[in-house]
C-alpha cells in the first residue's frame, strides 16, 4: 500500500522531478499506517508542511504525530474539526496557515468539512476501504460484508465535490473469504498495518525470523492462531533439534508449532526451527509464549505475611508513579492509568530496592499490567526465579548486587597497569568516599595504546573484515551491554552521581541504541560514480570510496561518561577505524567495564584501547600524536581550542569539537504554562544541570514572569535531593567537588553583580557534593551569569517586553555560543519564525532535551564544529 501510494502521488504530480520535489503537502490522518505515508513521501522528497492527526490517548502520541515531531514538522491534534456541524474557525484558520497544496488523508478517522477538502489548489486524495462506486460512507466495510460481496478492496480516490466522490486514482482487491469479519479483512489486506506486518510462516525459517525481528517492538509481526490475531516478539533461531513440547496449529505454517518451556518453536519451510518468546493478544494482553497452553489456568497464589507486607511497599510505589489515580485497587491497569516507559524503569527500579532485591525486568510490566497481576508475577519471581550470575573481575558491593569494576588501562586487549605504576581515587560524590584506586596512563601508556590501535588497523582482522561482520559484533556488543545495563547505571551512578533512572534510561540505554543504531551503517558506507567529461577515444569512469582514517582518539567529559563514549566511537568503529578512548580522570569507571564486554563481544584486540588519566597528560599527547589521524573531543571550549592548534601543529590531523554553551530559552506569554515549568526545569535540572545543551539562560514574557518563577519554585521544593541510587530521587550530587565549588562561587558572582536570587544557590547540609536546585531573576544582559555557562542546577531567568521578538531574539543571540536553544508557544508562526533565526545548532519547540541517535547533534560560533550522531 506504501508503494502504490507514492506511485499514485508521482502520477498525480506530473512527471517533473522539479514539481515534484516543490509539492507542499498536508498529512491529515492517523495509525502506523498515516506514520509510514508521511515518512515515505517526505523520502519522495515532497514537502510536509503540516501533520494533522488525532490528540494523544492516555499520555501516548499517535505515531504519525511522534514521527512528525521528531522531524521538526508542525503538528496539530484536533479533537474535532467541526462543531454542530460547522467548521471551527481557529481550526481551520490553523490548517490554512500552513500553505498546503494538496492534501493527503491517509486512514482519516475524524470528519473534515469540505472547505479543508477543497482549499489546497490540487485539492486531496483520499484512502477509502471499498471499491468505489460501492458502500459509500464511513461504514463502507461493514457493508461489503452486509451484501454478501464476493470480493472487498480499497481506493485511493482524488475528492472534487464531496468526501467519497471524484476520479479514481488506485484500486486494488481481495476474496472474501466465508468467515471474514470487518476485523479480519483490516487485518489481512485493507487496514495497511496488517499488510506491513503480517508474517508469511509459508517460507524459510531465517525469513520468517527476520520479518519478525524487524517488527520487534513496533509494528509487530502477526499471526492467526486458533482464529485471533497474535503478535510474536523475541525471535531466535535454534540451533541443533527442537525441544520437547505441545504441537500448535499455526494457520499458513508449513507444519504445526511447538509449545515448549523455552517458548513457541515455529518451522520454516525449509524444516529449520526458530524461537519466539512472547505473544500479545488482541486485548494487549502479553505472556510468555511458554504458558500459551495454561496462560488461564494458572491459580492464585497464596500470600505468606511477609509477602503481604512486600505487596502493600508495591502498592505503595504505585500510588507514587500514578499519582492521578484515587485508589490503587486489584484491577488497576498500570498502563490504562497513563503509566509511560520511564514509569516502567521506575517500577522496577523502586520494586528491586524496596523489595528483597528481585530481580525484574521491564518485560516482566507489560506481561502483568494490573495490580493483582503485577503482585502475583512478583511473588512467583521472588519463591525462586534463577538471577543472572555475575562475572567477577575487580568488584565492590553495592545497590544490593555485586558489581565489578576493571580499575586498570586496557591496552591491545588486555587490562595491565600504568607504565609507572601510579594509580589514583576516584572518588563516589554521594558521600565523598573513594571508590576504588584506577591505574593513572602515563605518556608511554599512550604510545603503547595508540602502536597497538595502528597494528590492528594496518595488519589485524578488523582492517580486513567484512564491513557486516563487523557490524553484527558491533550488534554483539550492543546486546551485552543490555544485558549489563543495570550494573552499567549502578557504576554510572556511584561514579558521576547521576540518578540511578536517569542513568538506566539515559546514560546507559542511549548508549546500547548507539551501538545498535551504528551496527546497521556498517554495511551502507558507500560512495559515487561521478560523470566526467569523456575524452574520445578513451572512456572514462571515475567513482569514490569512503574508507576509514585509521587510528581515532576520543577524549570525553565528565557529565555523561557512557553515553559520550558510545556517541563517538560507535561511529568511529563503524566506519572501520581502531580508536584510543581517554575518559574523564574522575569518571573513569563505565569505560573501563565497557572494555570488559568489548572483548566478550569479540573486537580484535588492539582496536579499543583505554586510558584513564590527566587531560593534560594523556589528552595531550593523543592530540600531538604522529599516527592518530583524528581527534574527537567533547568539554570546555578553551581545552577545544588548545587541542585543535595541538592537532594542526603535529600532523594536521582532523578534529571534531562539542563544547561550550550557553542555550538560550525563550517562553512566550501564548505558552502551554504546565508544559512551560516542566520542561522549562528539566532544560536546567536536567542530569543536576551537568548538561552540555542545558538551558543557560530563561528569557520569560513580562505579562507571565511572575506566575512562570512561581510555578517553578513551587515544584522545585518537591524534588527529593539525595541518594542517586535511590529509585524516587529526583536530583543527585554534583560530579565532583571541584565543580561544586566553582557553582558556588558563580552563584556569589551572581548575587554580587545585583541578580535576584529567589531559591536555592547553597550546599544541601548532607555529606556529599550536593547543591540545591537554584534560581536567579532579574538578571540583566552584562552580567556575569548571562554570559558564562554554569554548568549545574541554577536557573538563570531575564524578563523580555511583552510581543518585542525581535529584541529577544537578539539578546538570545548575543552570545558567542551555538550549541542550542528553545522557544515554547501556541503560534506556530512565531515558532517556526524564531527557530530560524536563533543561531543554534539544535532548537527545540514546545519541547526539550530531546535527542536522537538518528538525528546529528553539534553547535558552531564557540560550542565547536562536526556532528554527533545520525548518518
Amino acid at each position: 500500500m506504501l508503494w502504490t501510494a507514492s506511485q499514485v502521488l508521482r502520477k498525480f504530480s506530473t512527471s517533473s522531478r522539479y514539481y515534484q520535489n516543490q509539492l507542499k503537502l498536508a498529512i491529515i490522518g492517523q495509525s502506523l499506517f498515516g506514520q509510514e505515508v508521511y515518512s515515505n513521501l517526505r523520502k519522495q522528497g515532497h514537502k510536509v508542511v503540516g501533520v494533522f492527526t488525532v490528540p494523544d490517548k492516555d499520555g501516548k502520541a499517535d505515531p504519525l504525530a511522534v514521527a512528525a515531531e521528531k522531524d521538526g514538522t508542525p503538528v496539530f491534534k484536533f479533537p474535532r474539526w467541526r462543531v454542530k456541524g460547522k467548521p471551527i474557525p481557529e481550526v481551520v484558520d490553523a490548517y490554512k496557515a500552513v500553505g498546503a497544496e494538496l492534501n493527503v488523508m491517509p486512514f482519516c478517522s475524524q470528519f473534515i468539512p469540505m472547505n479543508i477538502i477543497d482549499h489546497p489548489k490540487h485539492g486531496s486524495i483520499i484512502y477509502h476501504p471499498s471499491i468505489l462506486p460501492l458502500h459509500r460512507g464511513a461504514s463502507a466495510i461493514n457493508w461489503t460484508l452486509i451484501h454478501g460481496d464476493k470480493k472487498a478492496g480499497f481506493t485511493v480516490f482524488w475528492a472534487d465535490d464531496g468526501l467519497d466522490t471524484g476520479p479514481i486514482l488506485l484500486q486494488r482487491e481481495c476474496a472474501v473469504e466465508p468467515n471474514d469479519t470487518v476485523d479480519t479483512l483490516y487485518n489481512r489486506f485493507l487496514f495497511p498495518e496488517g499488510i506491513k506486518a503480517m508474517v508469511d510462516l509459508a517460507q524459510p525459517a531465517e525469513a520468517i525470523h527476520n520479518w519478525i525481528r524487524g517488527h520487534d517492538k513496533v509494528p509487530g509481526a502477526w499471526t492467526v492462531i486458533d482464529g485471533q490475531s497474535v503478535t510474536l516478539y523475541g525471535s531466535s533461531m535454534l540451533g541443533g533439534s527442537a525441544p520437547a513440547g505441545q504441537p500448535l496449529e499455526m494457520e499458513g505454517a508449513s507444519q504445526p508449532g511447538l509449545v515448549t518451556k523455552n517458548g513457541l518453536v515455529l518451522y520454516g519451510t525449509d524444516g529449520k526451527p526458530l524461537l519466539v518468546k512472547n505473544l500479545q493478544f488482541e486485548d494487549g494482553k502479553m505472556i510468555a509464549a511458554s504458558k500459551y497452553f495454561s496462560s488461564g489456568e494458572s491459580s492464585s497464589v497464596e500470600l505468606t505475611d511477609d509477602e503481604k507486607k512486600m505487596a502493600e511497599e508495591i502498592k505503595n510505589i504505585w500510588k507514587g508513579i500514578l499519582s492521578n489515580v484515587p485508589a490503587v485497587e486489584d484491577t488497576t491497569d498500570f498502563f490504562k492509568s497513563g503509566a509511560a516507559s520511564m514509569d516502567v524503569v521506575r517500577l522496577v527500579e523502586e520494586v528491586k530496592q524496596k523489595c528483597a532485591g528481585v530481580q525484574l525486568q521491564t518485560e516482566d510490566v507489560y506481561m502483568a499490567t494490573t495490580f493483582q497481576d503485577f503482585i502475583q508475577m512478583f511473588v512467583r519471581k521472588l519463591r525462586g526465579e534463577d538471577q543472572e550470575e555475575e562475572l567477577v573481575i575487580d568488584y565492590v558491593e553495592v545497590n544490593n548486587m555485586t558489581v565489578k569494576m576493571p580499575y586498570q588501562c586496557f591496552i591491545n586487549g588486555k587490562f595491565e597497569d600504568a607504565e609507572n605504576g601510579k594509580s589514583y581515587g576516584t572518588i563516589n560524590p554521594t558521600d565523598g568516599s573513594t571508590i576504588c584506586k584506577v591505574s593513572y596512563a602515563s605518556v608511554g601508556d599512550v604510545d603503547r595504546a595508540v602502536a597497538a590501535a595502528k597494528e590492528a588497523f594496518d595488519n589485524g582482522p578488523w582492517g580486513r573484515m567484512n564491513p557486516r561482520d563487523r557490524g553484527s559484533l558491533l550488534y554483539k556488543l550492543a546486546d551485552l551491554m543490555e544485558e549489563h545495563q543495570e550494573e552499567l547505571a549502578t557504576i554510572e551512578s556511584i561514579d558521576s552521581g547521576a540518578v540511578y533512572t536517569l542513568a538506566l534510561k539515559t546514560h546507559v540505554g542511549m548508549s546500547i541504541q548507539t551501538f545498535r543504531y551504528f551496527a546497521g551503517w556498517c554495511d551502507k558506507i558507500q560512495g559515487k560514480t561521478i560523470p566526467i567529461n569523456q575524452a574520445r577515444p578513451n572512456r572514462n569512469l571515475t567513482f569514490t570510496k569512503k574508507e576509514p582514517l585509521g587510528v581515532c582518539a576520543i577524549v570525553i567529559p565528565w557529565n555523561y561518561p557512557l553515553m559520550m563514549l558510545a556517541w563517538k566511537s560507535a561511529a568511529c568503529l563503524a566506519a572501520g577505524n581502531t580508536l584510543v578512548l581517554k575518559p574523564a580522570q574522575v569518571t573513569p569507571l563505565t569505560a573501563l567495564k565497557f572494555a570488559e564486554l568489548s572483548v566478550k563481544a569479540g573486537i580484535p584486540k588492539g582496536v579499543i584501547n583505554i586510558l584513564p588519566g590527566s587531560g593534560g597528560m594523556v589528552g595531550q599527547r593523543l592530540s600531538d600524536h604522529p599516527d592518530i589521524r583524528k581527534l574527537g573531543f567533547t568539554g570546555s571550549t578553551p581545552i577545544g581550542k588548545q587541542i585543535m592548534k595541538s592537532c594542526a601543529v603535529s600532523n594536521l590531523k582532523k578534529v571534531s569539537l562539542e563544547l561550550g554553551g550557553k542555550s538560550p530559552l525563550i517562553i512566550f506569554s501564548d505558552c502551554d504554562m504546565d508544559k512551560a515549568v516542566r520542561m522549562g526545569m528539566s532544560s536546567v535540572y536536567f542530569n543536576k544541570g551537568e548538561n552540555c545543551i542545558a538551558a543557560g539562560r530563561l528569557f520569560v514574557e513580562e505579562s507571565i514572569h511572575d506566575e512562570y518563577i512561581s510555578r517553578v519554585v513551587e515544584e522545585i521544593k518537591k524534588m527529593k535531593i539525595g541518594d542517586p541510587l535511590d529509585r524516587s530521587t529526583d536530583h543527585g550530587p554534583q560530579n565532583h567537588k571541584a565543580h561544586l565549588d566553582k557553582l558556588l562561587e558563580y552563584c556569589e558572582v551572581g548575587v554580587k553583580e545585583g541578580a535576584t536570587l529567589v531559591y536555592g544557590g547553597r550546599q544541601v547540609d548532607r555529606p556529599g557534593f550536593f547543591m540545591e536546585p537554584t534560581v536567579f531573576t532579574e538578571v540583566e544582559d552584562h552580567m556575569f551569569i548571562a554570559k558564562e555557562e554554569s554548568f549545574g542546577p541554577v536557573m538563570v531567568v531575564s524578563k523580555f517586553k511583552d510581543g518585542d521578538v525581535e529584541g529577544v531574539l537578539h539578546r538570545a543571540n548575543d552570545t558567542e555560543y551555538g550549541l542550542a536553544s528553545g522557544v515554547f508557544t501556541r503560534d506556530i508562526n512565531k515558532a517556526m519564525y524564531v527557530s530560524e533565526r536563533l543561531e543554534a545548532g539544535t532548537v527545540f519547540v514546545n519541547t526539550y532535551n530531546k535527542t536522537d541517535v538518528a538525528s546529528p547533534f553539534g553547535g558552531f560560533k564557540q560550542s565547536g564544529f562536526g556532528k554527533d550522531l545520525g548518518e
